[in-house]
């Protein structure tokens, strides 16, 4: 019964579920900033890049109706969703990359970056030509397999000192087996509407470990 009615009202559904997602975005990019800008800690604006595009991308996916041009939202929805994974997978890799004091005035467009530009438009424009969604998969499901073991091992260097790396491990973790689940369903299951509705109720729960993880540091 209750499945039923969530098939039935899915449309309704997704935008509530968009809505909720873009708003916790906005907050976590409000939030980093500002802990950017009293911290100076390179990793947080990166963070932060990840969250405002994770945002804009879901106004484009959901609140940019463009009726004739459809497909077009949809390859710029997957451009800034690829970004944003790479932004997060860079938050945690910066200072091997960078050094502890970043030499770059910009986390948006420096030469390191723009390297995720570039390859998140080869990865989008491919899929498009190929008429797939392989890469964006596939890319996807590495970068969070990067992101998670790399999660895991500052969580058990320094989770005793810094609680958020806990949260950031855990919603690593629930990325990878949502983004599993997402290809599972699309590639293999023809969008398989009970595992989508899984998809959806754990990009959820990742969105709200974020946010709670940024309130709880913000706070000290």
């Amino acid at each position: 019964m209750f499945y039923t009615w969530i098939i039935e009202n899915k449309e309704l559904i997704k935008i509530f579920y968009a809505l909720t997602i873009t708003l916790i975005c906005a907050v976590i990019v409000l939030k980093t900033d500002r802990l950017f800008r009293l911290s100076l800690h390179t990793g947080i604006r990166y963070l932060r890049n990840a969250f405002l595009f994770y945002g804009i991308g879901f106004i484009i996916r959901y609140f940019l109706i463009l009726q004739d041009y459809q497909y077009i939202t949809t390859i710029i929805f997957k451009y800034f969703f690829i970004m944003a994974g790479f932004f997060l997978l860079y938050s945690l890799l910066w200072k091997k990359i960078e050094g502890p004091k970043s030499p770059y005035h910009s986390s948006l467009f420096n030469t390191k970056i723009f390297l995720f530009y570039v390859m998140s438009f080869v990865i989008v424009a491919l899929d498009y030509l190929w008429q797939t969604n392989y890469l964006m998969f596939y890319s996807q499901i590495i970068l969070f397999s990067l992101a998670s073991i790399i999660s895991y091992i500052n969580y058990r260097k320094n989770g005793r000192h810094h609680k958020f790396l806990k949260f950031y491990f855990i919603a690593m973790m629930l990325s990878l087996t949502a983004w599993l689940l997402n290809a599972l369903a699309v590639l293999l299951l023809n969008w398989n509407q009970g595992i989508l509705i899984i998809i959806y109720l754990l990009n959820m729960i990742i969105f709200l470990l974020f946010l709670y993880g940024v309130i709880k540091v913000t706070k000290k």
